[in-house]
């Protein structure tokens, strides 16, 4: 999570910090042959990326699948991008195995769509290894009442809850993603702004109930665990 590509640091460019990173990440994908990669918001700096940063990001997409065409790539939007933005491109990227939840997606009666925010993670035969619970960063828009401040962690846990009632209990291993302030969350110092109203409306661990075998959060700039649980990170 948390790449910022195009960011600049005191008017420098980090372009090749970022292409290090990026090229360091490929080099691992080959190497471990994973299943699956979970990235989980603020791919770009800002809602409207530079040329330049939107070039990386996509150069990044085809290096990944080439190094490993088997490989699920599930991506979802943080504070800093834009939903719209992610998604536009999604029905192309799927060809290659990228699964993009950007804006949360929604029915046609305006409701939240849980079951387009459930992607599968797949081996190179078809089968089903993973289910993964893409929620993006969800702004209090996004939020059943959310012009009360007093209902956006239930009304989280709700969005969440109903994603993960779209999975069967059939033994197939459940992973969530998300792009939030977690309850005992420690920040980078002068690092990210916090979520929605900061600590009052941090998310508690028990969003993911223990049938989640690995949460993969975005948004706080440090590797943590999160509740104490060594698969919430």
């Amino acid at each position: 999570s948390d790449w910022h590509l195009g960011h600049t640091l005191k008017d420098m460019d980090r372009s090749a910090e970022h292409a290090a990173f990026l090229g360091w990440l490929v080099e691992r994908i080959r190497d471990e042959a994973p299943d699956a990669l979970l990235i989980a918001g603020d791919i770009f700096d800002r809602s409207q990326p530079s040329p330049a940063a939107q070039r990386a990001w996509y150069e990044f997409l085809l290096a990944a699948h080439a190094a490993r065409p088997a490989m699920a790539i599930v991506v979802i939007a943080g504070n800093h991008d834009s939903g719209a933005r992610l998604d536009a491109p999604a029905q192309l990227l799927s060809r290659f195995k990228v699964h993009v939840v950007g804006a949360v997606p929604r029915s046609e009666a305006n409701a939240p769509d849980a079951a387009r925010m459930l992607g599968p993670v797949a081996a190179h035969d078809g089968t089903l290894l993973a289910r993964v619970a893409a929620v993006p960063y969800l702004r209090p828009s996004d939020l059943p009442g959310g012009e009360d401040p007093d209902r956006w962690v239930e009304a989280t846990r709700a969005i969440y809850a109903a994603v993960f009632a779209e999975a069967p209990d059939d033994g197939v291993p459940l992973l969530a993603m998300g792009h939030s302030y977690m309850v005992g969350g420690a920040v980078s110092e002068q690092s990210e702004r916090k979520v929605l109203g900061g600590n009052l409306h941090a998310l508690p661990d028990d969003i993911f109930p223990q049938n989640v075998a690995y949460a993969a959060l975005g948004h706080l700039h440090l590797p943590q665990t999160v509740g104490r649980r060594a698969n919430v990170r």
